[in-house]
């Protein structure tokens, strides 16, 4: 008797989450304080998004939510309900790369890539709102975003040649 008490508890803190992942519509059913980054990975199988610190401070969870950047690791799956998710699963592919892969291809703006998919999100929200952006202001928007390899130099100019080639794609 005990168990199925346990088990009917549990059941009631799962609801269903329905939002735009990647351009296509999902329904989870989920624990609401499931963490979005957990259900990225272990519902819905992607790999791009990483768990780096848990606490919000190393950028390697970072998504975007209706265009902003935010960390999936601290962002419960509840808040994104109804609304737009972007990873960088959902930015290009090999066959259509978005100009932020591309250029990080071209300046090797990446060693062991870890901190990369977060980056990129992060640099495709920033550049929807400032498509020309200085070198400065292109360090204060990744500077929430720890990469080890000691890569950043490469990442800066990276975003500066995507925003080069995004304005030339859009003349």
């Amino acid at each position: 008797m005990r168990q199925r008490l346990i088990c009917c508890a549990l059941a009631e803190m799962n609801m269903s989450i329905k939002f735009e992942l990647n351009g296509k519509t999902v329904d989870l059913i989920v624990d609401a304080n499931t963490s979005l980054l957990e259900a990225l990975r272990n519902d819905l199988m992607l790999n791009g998004p990483k768990f780096g610190c848990g606490l919000a401070q190393c950028g390697a969870c970072a998504v975007m939510l209706d265009g902003v950047s935010i960390r999936s690791c601290v962002t419960p799956v509840s808040v994104v309900a109804n609304k737009h998710v972007t990873t960088i699963e959902g930015l290009g592919n090999e066959q259509d790369p978005h100009p932020l892969q591309s250029a990080f291809i071209a300046e090797q703006a990446m060693q062991c890539g870890y901190c990369v998919s977060g980056i990129m999100t992060t640099a495709a929200a920033f550049l929807s709102e400032n498509p020309s952006p200085t070198h400065n202001q292109i360090r204060e928007a990744l500077s929430g975003h720890l990469c080890r390899c000691g890569a950043q130099p490469r990442m800066i100019r990276a975003v500066q040649r995507a925003a080069r080639e995004m304005k030339e794609n859009q003349s």
